[in-house]
């Protein structure tokens, strides 16, 4: 990884650029340290119905306008909300980089949610929120996070809910806005084959004059688990399956052997030993995944597959067997060997794309203060024992512990 450069704004927005000198491509994104964590009950999915207003009209364009601003020279523009996040980005040749910065500043920081777009985009964000119920194995990740966090807006759902979703006005996304915006924890991140100085100055001239604010908001840490079980009929023929808990936050110095463990468990590789055993051995599913997200002060471990109603049981009897294997018997050096190097050479592609690593630049900025070079993260990866392996799926991989959502046919 070539090393980032980094200047902070006097307003607190800081500005992180890596140049890549073999590159056509300009990769620009506004990332906010807002999400949907950040909501009250009665806000639930407004911090992503902000997401969607951004491009519905500025104090400079209408919709159309923003639209068609980078859609015109080839460009993409887009955005994305998540538990913690907000981000606008944009990917343009080049010579239009600007182009892309400065709309990203109209969209971030000038939107005037028009009344008549909201209402409009109330029934694009319903039709969404339909679209994830008629896919099972989407709404079963969005349902069961309520089940490992009960009571707690890692729980809400990012959509929100209808009824929240029909009650959002202009005052009501100023208000949430106003109440979370913090300058100091926002992050322009660009990667491009342009200088550093450039990239400095371009984003200077259209974030400078950004009003420096901060916000008094805490985010408090979930504090009450307790292992859950529903089943709940659905109209669908294939029963989906969710199971998992809670797990280590950012800062945990168990999270990196967690994270390698969940790979060897159920990661994207098809020699995962969920994917070797339900889906080689016993052909029980299509696809079977384990997914480990941490957080700033907390985590979550998910598992997720799809199986004939018949085979659930003798699912979860596999899936726990995993979960003895790893408990029960240490790694040899050969598996520990082989499980770095599967982990190292995924996170090496995953850097590879340049938009990608873009975006994980500014997302790490926001959470750890820093973007740690690859080349750090393998020594820490390389000094991973078998023994520590054992000790987290001991702590973690105990079934006991694990909450279980079941969408089933309706009979």
């Amino acid at each position: 990884m070539e090393d980032y450069r980094l200047h902070t704004l006097p307003n607190g927005i800081r500005i992180a650029h890596k140049q890549v000198p073999h590159t056509q491509i300009a990769h620009v994104g506004l990332m906010l340290d807002i999400g949907s964590r950040d909501e009250l009950p009665h806000q639930q999915g407004i911090a992503h119905f902000w997401e969607h207003m951004a491009f519905k009209g500025t104090t400079r364009r209408q919709a159309h306008h923003i639209i068609n601003r980078l859609e015109n020279v080839g460009g993409e523009l887009n955005a994305y909300t998540t538990k913690e996040k907000v981000c606008f980005h944009a990917s343009v040749l080049g010579v239009h980089a600007e182009k892309a910065i400065e709309l990203l500043a109209d969209i971030a920081f000038h939107s005037t949610f028009p009344e008549k777009q909201i209402e409009r985009e109330r029934g694009v964000i319903l039709e969404e929120m339909s679209m994830y119920y008629d896919s099972p194995e989407d709404a079963i990740q969005d349902d069961f996070d309520q089940l490992v966090f009960p009571n707690h807006p890692l729980g809400y759902n990012i959509l929100g809910t209808a009824d929240t979703v029909r009650s959002f006005t202009k005052e009501a996304l100023e208000t949430f806005i106003h109440d979370n915006l913090d300058t100091s924890r926002i992050v322009f991140a660009s990667v491009s084959n342009m200088p550093f100085e450039k990239v400095v100055k371009m984003a200077e001239k259209y974030l400078r004059d950004v009003p420096e604010t901060h916000s008094d908001r805490k985010r408090q840490a979930p504090v009450h688990y307790a292992p859950t079980h529903e089943r709940m009929p659905r109209p669908i023929t294939q029963a989906q399956v969710a199971l998992g808990l809670p797990a280590y936050s950012l800062n945990d110095p168990k999270r990196l052997p967690f994270f390698m463990l969940v790979n060897l468990l159920g990661g994207p590789g098809m020699n995962s030993r969920l994917n070797m055993n339900l889906r080689e051995r016993y052909g029980l599913v299509y696809s079977i995944d384990a997914g480990y997200t941490p957080y700033l002060d907390t985590g979550y471990l998910g598992i997720y597959f799809g199986t004939d109603p018949k085979q659930i049981d003798r699912s979860l009897a596999l899936t726990y067997r995993e979960f003895k294997n790893l408990r029960e018997n240490v790694l040899t050096t050969t598996q520990l060997h082989n499980t770095k190097e599967q982990l190292m050479g995924q996170l090496a592609m995953s850097e590879e794309g340049n938009n990608s690593f873009m975006l994980m630049m500014a997302k790490s900025l926001l959470d750890i203060d820093r973007v740690e070079p690859l080349t750090d993260i393998f020594k820490d990866i390389q000094a991973i024992t078998a023994r520590q392996l054992q000790d987290v799926a001991v702590e973690m991989l105990n079934e006991q512990r694990f909450s279980t959502l079941f969408f089933t046919p309706e009979k």
